[in-house]
């Protein structure tokens, strides 16, 4: 993979701290949270995960922008997130993402991240308009 200096990592899933799930209980020992950012994209909801597609429109998902803790760990911490986020697959499997550097907008800045966009088909599913899931799920959980 390309841009090996950038130690920065925006999430927009499971790995939010909103989610309270043992993948953010890993983020949260290897990355420090710089803050809540954007990035050009599409969020679409897949049942039991979000997929975030690039987008080149006015469309951004919300998440979080984290930077690793210590650089000489960044290596090994990244690919920890990788096998979580299905990147590294073994032979007959199906790459469910895939990791990429892109611009974050956090406040009036941008920063290259790491990114995971999903690498399947999204026809017929639903958009989550507003970008953020965790606002989404908190919608569909409302009466």
């Amino acid at each position: 993979m390309k841009h090996p200096t950038v130690y920065h990592l925006f999430v927009y899933g499971s790995l939010r701290s909103g989610f309270q799930s043992h993948a953010y209980e890993y983020i949260s020992r290897f990355f420090h949270l710089v803050g809540h950012a954007k990035v050009k994209g599409k969020l679409y909801d897949l049942g039991p995960y979000p997929a975030a597609l690039p987008d080149t429109g006015d469309n951004y998902i919300i998440g979080e922008l984290y930077n690793i803790k210590e650089e000489s760990e960044f290596s090994w911490a990244i690919g920890q997130l990788d096998d979580y986020e299905g990147v590294n697959v073994e032979e007959g499997e199906v790459q469910l993402y895939r990791r990429e550097a892109a611009e974050v907008y956090i406040n009036d800045d941008k920063v290259m991240a790491w990114i995971y966009w999903y690498n399947g088909d999204v026809s017929g599913m639903p958009v989550v308009e507003s970008g953020d899931i965790l606002e989404y799920i908190q919608a569909k959980k409302k009466p």
